[in-house]
């Protein structure tokens, strides 16, 4: 199947119901609980929106606006998690400028619960990442780098839980192999591990252990490659399971509205991405009534 035909089959219709699931929290007579999603990936240090003169995406993007529909988005439903998909980094002056302070202190100021690292996360080397970390009021999650020869041992950590209106979600990162695509002296010796298996042993981890009603992705490996067999994220959602959403970057990928595969067991796993440069905010809300749990997701222009 060529990548075209891979991006363009996405959810038939708004709603999806996932797999029968059992709430300990939620009583058959209790009303329906809803959890929002909002996300964003590969922001790219795009601080301001593009000019009316651009090219390819006038007038669109800019933080203040993301958070004016952040904003407006909770007040709907308190009930909502805000999170990224790596990338922060790189892409204009205040970059270059700031090495990160400004991205850090506005995602905050947006009151992003949790974000994931990209390869460009890395540009201004482990340290430099690190240094600006007093900034960021939120918490990085990274299953799949090991970091325990670094400075970032310990901060860094596989996962997450969070618990909104009784419902338990739990969320793990994962990151592209930095080989390659990194200089070595950026990254020193953070142990890249296989993602696949790191994925199957955070879902289980989740799921099973730490009990989680939903259990989510943050992933930068890609939304798919020419080379079927790389490893991206419609691979990782069919040769895994346990997990209900992969949130994904990397590859800049535009949907309208998630994908949806299956995996191992031939349940739905929904698989999404917003493009890049804060042009978009991906919203996934997930309803839970009667032990079961539905889905509906769009991605909204900034």
């Amino acid at each position: 199947m060529k990548r075209r035909d891979f991006i363009q089959k996405t959810a038939a219709g708004s709603a999806l119901v996932l797999g029968g699931m059992s709430l300990s929290s939620f009583g058959p007579e209790e009303q329906p609980k809803k959890i929002t999603i909002l996300h964003t990936n590969d922001v790219h240090s795009h601080i301001d929106p593009f000019p009316a003169d651009d090219p390819k995406y006038p007038n669109l993007g800019g933080v203040a606006r993301r958070a004016a529909l952040v904003e407006s988005i909770r007040q709907e439903n308190p009930n909502t998690l805000l999170l990224d998909a790596g990338d922060i980094f790189q892409g204009t002056p205040y970059f270059n400028y700031y090495g990160g302070e400004i991205e850090f202190k506005l995602m905050s100021m947006l009151k992003y619960d949790l974000a994931t690292m990209g390869n460009h996360d890395f540009d201004n080397g482990i340290d430099g990442f690190y240094t600006q970390l007093p900034h960021a009021k939120f918490d990085f999650v990274s299953a799949n780098y090991d970091f325990k020869n670094t400075i970032l041992n310990g901060i860094v950590k596989p996962y997450k839980t969070f618990e909104r209106n009784g419902i338990k979600i739990g969320i793990f990162g994962l990151g592209i192999e930095l080989n390659g695509l990194v200089d070595k002296k950026l990254y020193k010796e953070t142990v890249y591990l296989n993602p696949i298996e790191t994925a199957q042993e955070m879902s289980r981890i989740l799921k099973y252990n730490e009990k989680c009603d939903l259990v989510i992705c943050l992933s930068h490996l890609g939304f798919i490659y020419d080379d079927r067999e790389k490893i991206s994220d419609l691979v990782l959602a069919r040769t895994t399971k346990n997990i209900d959403l992969i949130i994904g970057g990397h590859t800049h990928t535009f949907l309208k509205k998630p994908y949806i595969a299956q995996n191992l067991d031939g349940e739905d796993v929904l698989v999404n991405q917003v493009g890049c440069y804060g042009l978009n905010l991906g919203r996934i809300d997930f309803t839970f009534e009667y032990g079961r749990k539905s889905s509906k997701g769009r991605t909204i222009s900034v």
